[in-house]
């Protein structure tokens, strides 16, 4: 187990500014660009992108599930333990999707499901914060 957590610890040390990473939790995926690894603190400093609630796995041609644009949020500080680097194949599709509608300035909507997947996402692992 170890072996396994120091290699985590390693690759997530290895993201890079502008890097498209993601969060997954149950059946929510949260995307975001990578703005500054935080070594010393052992986090990420992340621009919340999109969010998906796919619950048969991730399908980004799924035009039924639930998308979000988070491209008004705030930033996160977040572990980066959690995250992993989003495939092409995923991300495309779903930024596609986003280039395709207006931001909207603030989006309440979106704050709020960000939020509650935070919180969730908190509880789930209480010790790592």
């Amino acid at each position: 187990m170890l072996l396994w957590s120091q290699h985590l610890m390693d690759f997530t040390l290895n993201f890079q500014p502008r890097q498209i990473v993601c969060l997954e939790h149950g059946s929510t995926y949260l995307y975001a660009e990578v703005i500054q690894v935080v070594v010393s603190r052992q986090v990420c400093w992340v621009r919340p992108l999109v969010m998906g609630v796919f619950p048969d796995g991730f399908q980004p041609y799924d035009q039924v599930s639930p998308l979000y644009d988070l491209r008004s949020v705030a930033d996160l500080l977040w572990p980066g333990k959690f995250f992993r680097p989003a495939l092409d194949t995923e991300v495309l599709p779903l930024l596609t999707l986003l280039v395709l509608e207006p931001q909207l300035e603030h989006d309440p909507a979106a704050q709020q499901q960000l939020s509650q997947f935070i919180h969730q996402v908190w509880q789930a692992h209480p010790g790592a914060f």
